[in-house]
C-alpha cells in the first residue's frame, strides 16, 4: 500500500491470500467455521477474530491491513498523527 493510512483494499486482501496460496474459504474451515464464507465477512465491517485469522494468514498485524479500525494501535507503531 502506497498510503498507509488507508486500509488495503478487499481485492488486494484476496489477491495477497492467494499470493500465499491460502483462500478466505479454506482459512474459514481450517479455523473451525461451517460457512465457507464466514471470513469475507472480515472484509466489510469491523470483526477482530476475523481480522486476526486473515493477518496471521499474511504475516501481518491487522492493523497493517485496517488502520482504520486500528487507529491508536497504527499510530502508536508508525509515529502518525491523528487525521
Amino acid at each position: 500500500m502506497s498510503n498507509k493510512s488507508e486500509d488495503w483494499h478487499p481485492a488486494q486482501i484476496i489477491a495477497a491470500l492467494h499470493m500465499r496460496g491460502v483462500t478466505l474459504s479454506a482459512l474459514a474451515i481450517e479455523n473451525g467455521y461451517a460457512c465457507r464464507s464466514t471470513l469475507s465477512q472480515a472484509l466489510r465491517r469491523r470483526w477482530p477474530k476475523g481480522e486476526r485469522i486473515i493477518a496471521q494468514a499474511l504475516g501481518l498485524h491487522p492493523a497493517e491491513i485496517w488502520p482504520s479500525r486500528y487507529p491508536s494501535r497504527y499510530q502508536e507503531e508508525n509515529g502518525d498523527e491523528q487525521v
